[in-house]
């Protein structure tokens, strides 16, 4: 099967920057569009960033000016760099990837999830 696997979280302190990795494996052509979602807990999981095969990109209001997501369409990897940190970004957070068939319904693929902690 396809899998995502997410890479780059950590610990760090208010104001700095981390950059996430996801690269899919697995029996795939190409993934239309990827993106990142995070959740913390008693709250429904949210949108960061998404970014189609012709990289046009899709920002959270709370995210933008502070990340940036990309992507590697020969390696079928997205990134996410993530800039001036703030407490509130604190989540687990989520790689997704989005497959389009023309035969039927899209397909839906999600990484196990990468912890973010951002320190007060």
């Amino acid at each position: 099967q396809v899998q995502l696997v997410e890479s780059g979280g950590g610990l760090v302190q208010p104001g700095g920057s981390l950059r996430l990795s996801c690269a899919a494996s697995g029996r795939i052509n190409s993934l239309n569009i990827m993106g990142w979602y995070r959740q913390t807990p008693g709250k429904q999981r949210e949108l960061v960033a998404t970014i189609t095969s012709a990289t046009g990109t899709n920002y959270a209001d709370s995210v933008k000016g502070r990340f940036t997501i990309s992507r590697d369409n020969a390696k079928k990897a997205v990134y996410l760099q993530m800039n001036s940190l703030k407490p509130e970004d604190t989540a687990v957070y989520f790689c997704n990837g989005r497959q389009i068939m023309s035969w039927g319904p899209a397909r839906d693929y999600w990484g196990q999830g990468t912890q973010v902690t951002v320190s007060s």
